[in-house]
Order: C-alpha cells, then structure tokens, then sequence
C-alpha cells in the first residue's frame, strides 16, 4: 500500500510514523523548505523562538502517541510550568492560576476571596466531566453519524451540558466576572470566542490545572525534527517546495495530485490542510452549502532582546479593559480590537539555550479577527500601540531592548494556506464541533482521507495528533475489511 500525505504539519508527520509501524510505502510532499508546519520556529542572530504553539497542553497524551508510533518520549524535556501564567486587569487586578492546588486556594483567597469552594466545585466537576467528554468525543471519530446520536452519546451530551457555551457554564462555577473570564479565555487557544464555543471545550481550562502547562525544553517546535529523522531511518520519501494545486480522479476514487509540473501516483492520499482549501482542488469543484466558520487570528510579534525580564512569567496575559467588548470586535465585527488582550511568552526565563548568554527571546500574541477586510499592510499604529501596552506591564523600556522585531499578520498566515488566516483552524463553534466537524473523509471519495486542526476532534498539538491516531486505526480497519472481503471472494 503506497500512501501520499499532502503536507508536513504534525498532524501528517504523525500519521507517516502510524503507517510505516504498519510497513506501509509513505510519501510526504510540503510546500515548505521544512517539516511541521506550524509547529516551526522563528531564527535569527543566535535566537530561536517558537513561530506557533507554545503552550504544551496534555503531555501524557502527546507521549502516550510518540511512545506508540516508536519514538521515545524521554527524547523530550518537559519541564512543568508552576505557576501556570499571571493575568492583569485593567484596573491593575493581578491574579496568577497555579496548577498546584492549595497555592490556587490561597490566591484565590488573596483576589477573588469566598470563591475558594467553587474553585473545589469546579476541579471535582470538571474532572468527572473530562473523563467522560474524552471517552465521547475524543478517542473516537463519528464517520458513522448515528454513532454520535446514540442513547449513550446524547446522555453524555447532557451530562457535560454541551448545549451551553463556556461563558454560561463558567458562570454556573464562579460569582465574580474577573474570575469566570479567566477560566474562559482558553477558548481563544483553539480560535473560538467563550460566547459561542460549546461548553465542551470548558475542559481546556480545566486540564491546565489538572494535567498542568509545560514547557519543551528548546522549544515546541523541537518536537519535528525527531520525528523527521525517524521518518528518513524507515525510508520516507519527503519532497520539499513542492505545493499541490490539483487533485486527479477517476470513478469516485483519486489517482493521483498535481504540482505544477510533477504528477504524484498512490493507493491512498491524506490531506494536512485546510478542508475549503483541499476541496476547491478536486476536479469541477463546484461550490458546495458548506459554509465553513474560519477560527480567529493572530498578530503575532517576535522579539529578540538584549536582557532577559525576570519580573515577567513564561506565560503571561494582559486583559483588556473591556473583554466582553473585546471578543464582540473579533468574533463578531470583524475589526481591530480598540483595547486587545494580549499574550506574551518569554521562555528564556527557564531556558537558556534560545539566546545569546544574557540575551532572551519574547513571543507577543493578540487576538484579532480572520476572513476581514483589515488592511494588515497598514497597522504599524496598532502595533506601536501593543508595544505601549507591553511597556506599562512586565516590559518596561522594551522598544530600547530590542535588537529586532518580526511580525506576522493573518494576511502571511493567509498566504501561507490558513483558511482565511485563521490560527487554528475551522472555529470551535457548535456546528464545527463533534460529529457537525468534518471527519476523516470529508472529500466524498473513497481513498482521500484528512488530517489536521480542522479535521475532528479539531485543534491544538496533541488534539492534533490524537486525530492523526483516530486516521491511522481507521485506515487499519479499512484495510483489514479489505482483506477480509478479498479471502471470502
């Protein structure tokens, strides 16, 4: 069995290593000069600073996989990060989320006092509801659509109160409104707006506490290139620079997928990317009603500085003076926000080895929204003014420390093949969410497969790659039917 995966994201790289466990022939073609994706970094001068994810969420699922598709886990260093990360109101409020419970408590107490019970409410809830939303929703895949709106299912659905958004379940847990937003943000991880994301995804907030935030030493995007070597030692063909434009078909199945000047023939394809943008390849593509929700965006800002700030945490975040308001702009209007959020990483506060000695890397994030008509060409007041914000907060003097700066606006992540510049994929809406997201064969063909951030069960590194697991064990099992119905003939 010859299999072609179309791009190198994690969600691909991880599917190459299932199927060559099983000895099958696999060839990865990347549009890129390297491997991962958005899982990539940003080099320049002796620093390294990752260029997308930075938060490790889920370690024990991201190891329990790499130990499964033979690479061992130990290769990586976690380090655990405690206290999680630091919030900053407007009003100068300043509240730090532990994953360490009786530390959680006492700041709780010291900010927020009399909501220590719902605190314990809340973990005691929560934990019994991400047991159950795991064992529904994320170890398995809904090609099968009546396996979603079976009895079990639909009672799950009600037990983990899905039917509401975060912000109205949070509300349930906690009085004061400082509190519920910071257990809601972690929407905004996988590009969804607390408001209109499923409460399902209320257990992102949760697993920080519970399984905690860590760090890969060197950065996440150090993950790729041991799997790449993995891949090369089982004999992986990898094609660089190479963009796949169109997709060839015969009698409902693919044959083969065109670059611009090189035809590509196999057995089966899996497609790492966009799902709109994969399905405006096929042969007389016709516009279908799927009308597909991009998630939001990011400004991002890399620094590279002369210091390291060790006022500041690894993770930090700056609240907007109005985050209700906030949101509005970036869901639902579509424009720059008037007062961001921000979100700010400095790993060289525990990791020495990103920068010259004495030097730092800093990794600046706002959300703002996709699929807009925001002119990202003209917005170097809107940055100026996020760097304002940044000096009043854990980083004074910043614009004197930098000895460069990169930004990259929605419009590059756009160019680059994000469905309208959106971060993370289709948005975590209801109707993109479970068995309403596209599942692993969305194309309607019969040996054209996908995998990634907008493929069920949807974003983040080890979600991602907890899809690539779904992907390769029903490939298996197609395989085996195969067999089956050859030795019956």
């Amino acid at each position: 069995m010859k299999t072609i995966i179309v791009g190198g994201g994690i969600g691909g790289l991880i599917t190459a290593l299932y199927l060559t466990n099983r000895g099958e022939q696999v060839t990865i073609i990347e549009k890129e000069s390297i491997l991962g994706g958005r899982l990539a970094f940003i080099q320049k001068d002796g620093f390294t600073i990752d260029k997308g994810p930075t938060i490790v969420l889920l370690p024990e699922m991201i190891q329990s996989i790499l130990e499964e598709v033979g690479i061992n886990p130990d290769a990586l260093e976690l380090i655990r990060i405690d206290p999680l990360y630091s919030l900053t109101y407007a009003d100068g409020t300043t509240f730090t989320k532990w994953s360490n419970q009786e530390k959680q408590l006492a700041e709780i107490n010291r900010v927020f006092p009399g909501e220590e019970q719902a605190f314990l409410t809340y973990l005691d809830t929560m934990k019994q509801r991400f047991t159950l939303g795991k064992s529904v929703f994320l170890d398995r895949h809904f090609m099968n659509k009546r396996d979603f709106f079976s009895f079990p299912s639909l009672a799950a659905l009600v037990k983990l109160k899905a039917y509401q958004s975060v912000e109205k379940q949070t509300a349930q847990f906690f009085r004061n409104e400082k509190l519920r937003e910071a257990f809601s943000l972690q929407t905004l991880y996988i590009g969804g707006a607390p408001t209109s994301s499923p409460a399902l995804y209320s257990l992102v907030s949760f697993s920080e506490h519970y399984h905690g935030i860590w760090y890969v030493k060197g950065g996440y995007g150090s993950l790729v290139p041991f799997l790449e070597a993995e891949l090369r030692k089982r004999g992986v063909d990898i094609h660089f620079n190479t963009e796949i434009t169109r997709i060839e078909e015969s009698n409902g199945r693919v044959t083969a997928v065109h670059s611009d000047d090189q035809r590509y023939e196999a057995d089966q394809f899996v497609m790492n990317g966009e799902i709109p943008i994969v399905k405006a390849m096929l042969p007389e593509h016709q516009p279908k009603k799927e009308k597909y929700v991009s998630s939001s965006s990011c400004l991002l800002l890399y620094f590279g500085l002369d210091k390291v700030y060790e006022e500041a945490d690894v993770h930090q975040f700056l609240m907007s003076q109005d985050f209700k308001k906030n949101m509005r702009e970036i869901f639902v209007e579509k424009k720059i926000p008037s007062n961001p959020s921000i979100y700010a990483f400095h790993p060289s506060k525990i990791d020495n080895t990103l920068a010259p000695e004495g030097k730092s890397v800093l990794y600046v994030l706002i959300p703002v929204p996709a699929g807009s008509d925001v002119e990202w060409n003209e917005i170097d007041s809107f940055v100026d003014s996020c760097i304002d914000l940044l000096e009043g907060w854990h980083f004074p003097n910043l614009r004197k420390h930098t000895e460069w700066m990169e930004v990259r606006t929605p419009k590059d992540a756009e160019n680059e093949g994000l469905f309208q510049g959106g971060s993370f994929g289709l948005a975590p809406v209801l109707g993109q969410s479970g068995v309403f997201r596209p599942q692993l064969k969305p194309f309607g063909r019969d040996n054209l497969y996908a995998v990634g951030a907008s493929v069920h069960p949807g974003g983040g590194i080890p979600i991602v790659m907890q899809g690539a697991k779904l992907l390769s064990d029903y490939l298996a099992e197609e395989a085996d039917l195969a067999n089956r119905k050859e030795k019956s003939v």
